[in-house]
């Protein structure tokens, strides 16, 4: 018999994003009772705080979807190609009115710390307010790309002007018009700021560390026949997704090799590709792109000759051109105008790496080590701490009072990106050694098994269970062994996000599952199969 006291929810989820609105559902059809917490007044999660002008998404809108609803998927279109954030926050409302969700849910409320409560297997869970809720199940919803990382720079409180996390762009909007603008980062967000900003800005000047291989995105208006053709295929789409290496509804691999082609035929299909747009270009050409040094090189100086193309000054053309990595050791964004921008005479380009270091931000604007630029406004697109940074920023406390991020310091390491050693009745979604793919699909896969391995608890009378250290050690192996294997491994020589370069004072460490998506959800299958061997489940006794 347990000896849990009446609990105010059976699971306690925190973040109203795509992660907590299909949590929500899924737990509520299997019987739960479910709370999801979020700090902000709506729900959207990154597309709640993420306004920046540009805003969109990187993947296709019609597979970057919840699936969990047929009603949903063939009742809701999308306008264009790619939806601007104000679109797939209108479609999370869609979701949430159509599903029912409102009633899990509660907004303007930050969860501060939890505490697991040994003796008698439940977590307590304590808001900024000082209001506290129990429940058996705490699970973390707050996305692997949701807490900013802002940089150590010396003055950065002394601007006079607006400065600000491009995710934490001002919710009531900033005028910008004929204003001097200062972008510090040359990652996915200014790809996507730069060529609207410009539009109106007196000027824009970018500071980078490092270029990026920014592939063209091609945004199309999605016609009444391309959106019948998608919702009459939409079991198809759901299928390619759920089985392809990076979770998105591409025909790969192609059954061919960029070694094995002549050079002239390489040519040929690149050309091809590449007006079609999106990450298509990596996975719908070549299967050996990401595995072949040789051929992901053939791919980099394809890539680097359209930037020359592009980009009128040979100098900014040379600057922006990546070098001395592989493709996709960085995460590549896509591109709706981002060099031509550099063609505008109110565009400026400050390469912070080798050139003009950055030194200070002053009341004025930014110093390098060879001059100082005055700007209105100084927008920090400085990334985030990818996959653990949302997780560690709560006081989050397993067995011994034992703290997550703690745990983390040195190794991100975790049981699939699910569970953690020493945090019982804890889960996550998409943590840290799940794989970088198409979010959604990844989201919904992780919550299938979370569902599934509660199911196990409820059906067969368990109170807990504890994820087991040798599978946690042994998955954290196979995740570095994999890593180690890819071109992928070479992210932390540019300070890539997906190896947690990108934080100052920390060690880089294996953060991704690059094993592939496809095999990665078959072995979430074959973990629920199984009968959860990862776990240890336990009843506990009066």
């Amino acid at each position: 018999m347990s000896i849990q006291p009446p609990l105010d929810f059976d699971a306690i989820g925190v973040g109203a994003g795509f992660a907590g609105l299909a949590l929500a559902h899924h737990l509520r059809e299997a019987g739960l009772s479910i709370r999801i917490f979020d700090r902000a007044s709506d729900i959207g999660g990154t597309w709640t705080w993420n306004r920046y002008p540009g805003a969109a998404t990187d993947s296709e809108g019609y597979y970057y979807c919840l699936t969990f609803s047929k009603e949903v998927l063939q009742e809701w279109s999308w306008s264009q190609r790619y939806p601007g954030w104000e679109e797939t926050h209108r479609y999370l409302h869609f979701v949430a009115d159509k599903t029912n969700l409102w009633p899990h849910i509660q907004l303007n409320t930050e969860i501060v710390a939890a505490q697991y409560q040994e003796d008698a297997g439940y977590w307590r869970v304590v808001t900024s307010a000082g209001e506290q809720y129990t429940c058996k199940y705490f699970i973390s919803a707050m996305g692997m790309i949701s807490h900013p990382y802002m940089p150590d720079i010396k003055g950065i409180d002394t601007f006079k002007g607006p400065i600000f996390h491009s995710s934490r762009w001002p919710q009531d909007g900033l005028d910008y018009a004929g204003k001097r603008v200062g972008i510090i980062g040359c990652g996915a967000t200014t790809v996507q700021m730069l060529p609207v900003m410009a539009q109106t800005a007196a000027d824009v000047t970018v500071f980078q560390r490092t270029p990026n291989f920014v592939m063209p995105a091609v945004q199309e208006t999605t016609t009444p026949e391309r959106d019948k053709e998608i919702k009459d295929n939409y079991e198809d789409i759901i299928a390619k997704c759920r089985n392809h290496v990076f979770g998105m509804a591409f025909d790969s691999p192609v059954g061919r090799n960029l070694a094995d082609t002549p050079p002239e035929e390489v040519q040929r299909i690149f050309e091809e590709h590449w007006p079609r747009g999106s990450f298509r270009f990596v996975f719908e050409t070549f299967d050996d792109l990401l595995s072949s040094a040789e051929s992901n090189k053939a791919a980099a100086d394809f890539i680097a000759s359209k930037i020359k193309e592009k980009v009128n000054d040979p100098v900014v053309a040379e600057l922006l051109t990546p070098k001395g990595y592989p493709l996709f050791a960085k995460r590549p964004p896509l591109d709706h105008g981002f060099y031509e921008a550099f063609n505008r005479d109110n565009v400026h380009l400050v390469d912070i790496k080798d050139t003009e270091p950055l030194v200070a931000i002053t009341e004025t604007g930014v110093q390098t080590t060879n001059n100082l630029y005055e700007f209105d406004i100084i927008v920090l697109a400085t990334g985030f701490q990818a996959y653990t940074g949302a997780p560690e920023a709560v006081d989050i406390r397993g067995l011994d009072g034992v703290l997550l991020r703690d745990k983390w310091q040195d190794e991100s390491a975790s049981i699939m990106g699910v569970c953690v050693a020493d945090f019982p009745n804890l889960f996550l979604i998409t943590g840290p050694q799940a794989p970088f793919a198409n979010l959604p699909t990844s989201i919904e896969q992780n919550i299938l098994w979370i569902t599934d391995c509660i199911k196990k608890m409820q059906r067969e009378d368990y109170d807990v269970f504890a994820p087991r250290l040798q599978a946690q050690e042994e998955w954290s192996q196979h995740t570095a062994e994999i890593h180690a294997q890819t071109l992928m491994a070479q992210g932390d020589k540019v300070n890539s996000w997906m190896m947690g370069a990108n934080i100052e004072n920390r060690k880089p460490r294996v953060l991704i599952y690059f094993g592939g998506a496809n095999v990665y959800y078959d072995k979430l299958r074959e973990s629920v199969e199984a009968g959860f061997p990862e776990l240890e489940f336990e009843r506990l006794e009066a």
